[in-house]
């Protein structure tokens, strides 16, 4: 299924009030690009935009009963549908794999989910979700291919082309492809797409290269947040519609440009969030001259005590 600008323009009405409509930054210092600061998001992240989405969507199909949403997630999508479900009165159910941040975590539980940890990897957790929601009769959520979740994501993207018309390039993670596949319906025709992966799990890059969506090994530091084994078919299907550019990063350059994030904006982002500044930081990507990028800055459900010193 591709999404389209249609869908996110539907998703924009759904959410509205429920969501912040985060700024867009205007270039500074030497980077010379915007910065949409999602990280300033309810729950710290984008994903809260699709979980309304999608949960406003089930309310209103009457898809939803008293079991509520269950999830599986990395951490972040988790922190989305238990923040959504308490706004909106239903249960949730969060299943995280074993390593999921406790910064994550705690909030998770906070925001009033039943929180169950299982397996090594987001792959595990999900397929334990599965099982548990066909057992108790819950909404099966996913962190990020469903079309409402991807279709909410893209209401960021199409908030800073209202806000900015004239971008041309607009860069963004990729782990599952949900933000991107969202982000690409936004922009179609509009703005090219820079979507960046860590070398550590390529999952975009290497269905492109396959010509079909494969499982990839996943490790390294943003693999909490965007660590899938297999990139989303909605995600394949926007690259199918427009190729984005693809531009994979070393754990290295994450890292260090999640800590410039640190040092020049005073952003505390999380490594995943970081990954998108990466490809800017360390030159994978080189815009050509006079091109207007923005880039997303997605999330910071961090402890910035962890790598983050000021200079």
């Amino acid at each position: 299924m591709l999404i389209t600008r249609e869908d996110v323009l539907l998703a924009a009405r759904r959410i509205e009030g429920r969501v912040r409509r985060t700024p867009l930054l205007a270039p500074a210092g030497r980077d010379g690009v915007w910065l949409k600061a999602e990280f300033l998001q309810h729950c710290g992240v984008f994903k809260t935009r699709g979980a309304f989405a999608w949960q406003l969507a089930s309310v209103e199909s009457g898809a939803l009963g008293d079991a509520g949403i269950v999830i599986a997630s990395g951490g972040n999508a988790g922190l989305a549908h238990a923040f959504a479900a308490q706004q909106l009165g239903l249960r949730a159910t969060v299943f995280v794999p074993e390593a999921a941040p406790e910064v994550k975590v705690a909030r998770i539980r906070g925001y009033g989910a039943d929180v169950r940890r299982v397996g090594t990897e987001y792959a595990e957790a999900h397929g334990a979700a599965v099982e548990f929601s066909e057992e108790i009769g819950a909404g099966l959520a996913h962190a990020y291919d469903l079309p409402e979740v991807a279709a909410g994501a893209g209401t960021l993207a199409e908030e800073m082309l209202e806000d900015e018309p004239s971008i041309d390039t607009i860069v963004v993670a990729v782990g599952g492809g949900g933000l991107y596949a969202g982000v690409a319906a936004a922009a179609r025709g509009r703005a090219r797409v820079v979507a960046v992966e860590p070398e550590r799990c390529p999952t975009l890059h290497d269905a492109m290269s396959a010509g079909h969506p494969v499982d990839v090994a996943v490790s390294g530091v943003a693999a909490d947040s965007l660590g899938a084994r297999r990139v989303g078919d909605l995600a394949f299907a926007a690259q199918q519609a427009e190729a984005p550019v693809s531009v994979l990063v070393s754990d290295e350059e994450i890292v260090a440009a999640r800590a410039a994030l640190w040092a020049e904006y005073r952003i505390a982002s999380e490594h995943g969030a970081a990954t998108a500044y990466a490809a800017l930081l360390s030159g994978r990507y080189l815009p050509e001259p006079g091109e207007r990028v923005a880039l997303v800055v997605c999330g910071a459900n961090t402890d910035p005590a962890t790598g983050l010193t000021s200079p």
